[in-house]
């Protein structure tokens, strides 16, 4: 079995506050999950989402189904 490093990024729309997740989306397509975690603990804990449900939240986020705030 071939294992995948995590490629982290945070959204550019995050700015330099500090509270903002990672993501690593380059597991999707290969593992079928999206890895989250917090950018201040970056060897803490991580939930990772299925791709598709993780592709949903960033639909209804998208169209304001969901508040940003």
């Amino acid at each position: 079995m071939t294992t995948a490093t995590p490629q982290w990024f945070t959204s550019s729309y995050s700015g330099q506050g500090g509270n903002c997740v990672e993501v690593a989306t380059n597991l999707a397509a290969s593992h079928g999950t999206v890895p989250v975690r917090d950018s201040k603990d970056p060897h803490g804990p991580t939930l990772n989402f299925r791709a598709a449900a993780f592709a949903s939240f960033l639909t209804s986020l998208k169209s304001g189904e969901l508040p940003l705030s």
